[in-house]
């Protein structure tokens, strides 16, 4: 199972899996009322809001059994309105479900199904994302440590005139138990030049230094030789997969959470892998990986990027 991508239910397969197997889990599911994916069995496209959301707490449910006491998971999900437009369904960010990034593919093919859930006014964001999370605390027991914002830097525009554009998604960071494996992550300070470093006091006003965290006349050098602690938004942009799969993880965005929530050689599970991109970044940073995808030919992607030798963007 070590370094496979396993075709099946992303429930039905983790129920096979030994209890405390995996140190990380970094991924981000079907979201709710998106796109039909062609391939029976799938998640998204349920009736209602909530039999979706039931459906994704029993598959968090065996998430939190197959990981480990110390081990972290890393929950990438979207969002989108209660609108039907033209057939298909807009998402938070602005696109439609007929386009992302600059990733072309067949749209018949991944057209949305009319059947929504009435619960949710027109044009109301769903908040699918945050209700889950707050099941999953409320229920499961897990301990969300950080909302972490990936802003979008190259989002597409919008063609919506009455609310602003949304350019971020979220990452939830999830722990198991209090005490967890992490290893602090570091980037650059906000002004590295800065030669007036002060302790205990506040400057009000105009202060570009202020988040720099400074403790005294020697905290760049002594301190802080590595940078500031990495803050929770991420400004990464979305990169094109010419492929078949449009809703890929950019390779960039996935390195700070298996290097802050998996030890060397460790595990990193995938239940929704899609074209592999998790699977390629554990590899490439010297840990092992579990992948589980329902579509056969999601799966024929992610085997022929990791026959490469190169990461590919």
């Amino acid at each position: 199972m070590i370094n496979k991508i396993i075709q099946g239910d992303a429930l039905t397969v983790l129920k096979t899996m030994p209890a405390e197997s995996v140190d990380c889990i970094v991924t981000s599911p079907p979201y709710y009322g998106l796109r039909d994916y062609g391939v029976q069995g799938q998640i998204g496209l349920e009736k209602t809001l909530n039999e979706y959301l039931e459906r994704m707490l029993a598959i968090t449910a065996e998430l939190k059994r197959v990981l480990k006491k110390t081990g972290t998971m890393w929950w990438n999900h979207g969002d989108s309105y209660g609108t039907i437009s033209g057939g298909t369904q807009q998402l938070a960010n602005g696109e439609l479900s007929t386009q992302y990034g600059d990733i072309k593919y067949d749209a018949k093919k991944f057209a949305v199904s009319q059947n929504r859930d009435k619960g949710v006014p027109e044009k109301c964001l769903t908040m699918q994302a945050h209700r889950l999370t707050i099941r999953m605390i409320d229920e499961q027991k897990w301990v969300l440590r950080n909302t972490i914002i990936w802003h979008k830097t190259n989002c597409m525009p919008s063609s919506a005139k009455d609310r602003f554009t949304v350019d971020y998604e979220l990452i939830f960071f999830f722990t198991k138990a209090k005490k967890y494996w992490f290893e602090q992550q570091f980037e650059p300070l906000a002004n590295p030049e800065r030669k007036n470093f002060t302790s205990g006091s506040r400057v009000f006003g105009e202060n570009p230094d202020r988040n720099d965290n400074d403790l005294g006349e020697r905290s760049k050098d002594f301190l802080f030789p590595l940078g500031r602690s990495k803050r929770s938004v991420w400004k990464i942009p979305t990169k094109p997969y010419s492929e078949a799969h449009f809703a890929t993880f950019p390779p960039a965005l996935i390195e700070t959470p298996i290097k802050a929530g998996c030890p060397k050689e460790g595990i990193v599970l995938d239940p929704f892998m899609g074209s592999g991109t998790t699977a390629l970044v554990a590899r490439s940073l010297g840990r092992k990986y579990i992948g589980v995808e329902l579509n056969g030919e999601y799966i024929k992607l992610a085997e022929k990027r990791l026959s490469q030798r190169v990461l590919p963007c």
